[in-house]
């Protein structure tokens, strides 16, 4: 008989375009689960919000689960104690975070039984957002899991529910089931503004330089009396000139 060879492990799949690997907070299973995550997209791609992790205690002295910032965010992130409606744990707050570093919200916690992806994706204009959210070991007593996000425009497409003048997107998240998140939005890619403004400027510039030195020609080619005072030198008054001769005053 031969002996059978030991299985491969298959290295789990990378996915580079996830943005955010956030973990869900379980700490107690047989307890009652609060996680809120609301967000706010800025029309410069920057997002702010809070996540909330609570459990109702289930013995005296218990903190519930204990978010901490990474250290590479603790400039843009603070951490509170949330007490409220008899659920105990932490909150987070966090702001003008870049797409890539929503990323490390992943980081929070350790306590992993439930995962939430969640995934940011610009092309040109148009802004698309999708996670997935396994809640199969959580408990559906009790359970209060809810997700929101605002964005700087009205959401073209979503399987959640709009509210705020269609700007607003939420999802209240079933326990014990795998759900997913969709929304699209189309507004401006702020690297494409900022471009824009500065060939603005420096369009506005260069046709100033250009109305300078046309000034100046036409006044080389009408010399002034030899005795005549020699004028101060004004723009203005070079542009008013080139006005007047072409309007022909």
């Amino acid at each position: 008989m031969t002996t059978p060879s030991p299985r491969r492990r298959v290295p789990a799949r990378r996915v580079a375009s996830v943005v955010v690997l956030l973990a869900l907070l379980v700490p107690a299973l047989a307890g009652c689960l609060r996680v809120q995550a609301s967000m706010g997209v800025s029309s410069n791609d920057r997002v702010s919000g809070r996540i909330v992790a609570a459990v109702v205690p289930s013995a005296d002295g218990d903190q519930g689960p204990q978010l901490e910032a990474p250290d590479s965010l603790a400039a843009k992130m603070r951490v509170e104690t949330y007490d409220q409606d008899g659920y105990i744990g932490s909150q987070v707050f966090f702001d003008d975070l870049t797409f890539g570093e929503v990323g490390q919200l992943g980081s929070l916690s350790d306590q992993t039984q439930g995962m939430f992806t969640l995934e940011f994706k610009r092309h040109g204009d148009l802004v698309s957002l999708t996670g997935r959210v396994d809640l199969e070991s959580v408990p559906p007593q009790g359970s209060d899991v809810q997700f929101s996000i605002a964005f700087p425009a009205r959401v073209a497409k979503t399987n959640g529910t709009r509210e705020r003048a269609d700007n607003t997107v939420s999802w209240k998240l079933p326990a014990g089931e795998v759900s997913t998140l969709r929304a699209e939005v189309k507004y401006a890619d702020p690297n494409t503004r900022s471009f824009a403004g500065w060939a603005g400027i420096v369009g506005g510039v260069t046709l100033a330089v250009a109305a300078l030195v046309a000034g100046m020609a036409f006044r080389n080619r009408n010399p002034r009396p030899p005795n005549a005072p020699r004028p101060s030198f004004s723009p203005a008054e070079i542009w008013r000139d080139i006005t007047h001769r072409r309007l022909g005053r």
